[in-house]
C-alpha cells in the first residue's frame, strides 16, 4: 500500500518535510543505490542536503505534493550535478555511476562526466519540452515510476510513456554527440 500523502493542496516547507522524510529518502536511496561502495554521499545526507537547499530558498509554499516532488527531485539534481563536477575536478576518469537512459529496469554504468553531460542536455530539452523534462527528472532524479509521475503531473500514464519515449531518444542522441 502507498503511504505517500495525496498530491493536492497548499502547503509550506516546515510543516510538510517531516511528513515527506522517508519518500525523500526512498528517492535519494533509489539515486545513490547505484553507486560505488564508500560513496561520501549517503541517503540520509542527501536528503538533508535536499532540505537545507529548499529552506534557503526564498519561496518555501509548495501548490501541490507534486510541485514539493518536483522541486525536491530538482534540488536533488543540482546536489548530484554539483557532486559530479566536484569529483570531476578531483579525479579524471576515475569512479563510475549508473545511469539509465535506454531501459526503466537496466542501468549502466556510466562517468561523473556523463551525469554532466546529461544535466546540459536536459536543461537543453526543457526549451523542447517542459513536461518531458519534468518526466526525466522525476524518474531518474526522483526514482518515481511512470504511474507516479503521472499522478503528480496529473496526466495519464500513455502520456508519461510518450513523452518518456520522446525524450528518451532525444537524450540519447544528444548524449551521443556529447561524448568523446
Amino acid at each position: 500500500m502507498d503511504n505517500r500523502p495525496p498530491i493536492d493542496g497548499a502547503f509550506d516547507l516546515e510543516s510538510y518535510f517531516p511528513q515527506a522524510y522517508q519518500e525523500l529518502k526512498r528517492m535519494a536511496f533509489a539515486q545513490l543505490r547505484s553507486e560505488r561502495e564508500g560513496h561520501t554521499l549517503n541517503a540520509t545526507g542527501l536528503v538533508h542536503e535536499v532540505y537545507l537547499k529548499l529552506a534557503r530558498q526564498e519561496q518555501q509554499q509548495f501548490e501541490s505534493k507534486g510541485h514539493f516532488f518536483h522541486v525536491a527531485a530538482l534540488a536533488m539534481r543540482r546536489i548530484l550535478v554539483s557532486y559530479a563536477r566536484q569529483k570531476k575536478s578531483e579525479k579524471r576518469g576515475g569512479d563510475q555511476v549508473r545511469l539509465t537512459l535506454e531501459n526503466q529496469e537496466v542501468a549502466h554504468l556510466t562517468t561523473y562526466e556523463d551525469i554532466l553531460h546529461l544535466n546540459d542536455a536536459l536543461t537543453r530539452y526543457h526549451s523542447l519540452s517542459e513536461r518531458g523534462a519534468k518526466i526525466i527528472e522525476f524518474w531518474f532524479f526522483g526514482g518515481f515510476k511512470q504511474a507516479e509521475i503521472a499522478k503528480i503531473l496529473e496526466i495519464s500514464e500513455v502520456t508519461v510513456r510518450r513523452e518518456w519515449r520522446l525524450a528518451r531518444n532525444w537524450l540519447s542522441i544528444q548524449l551521443k554527440d556529447l561524448t568523446p
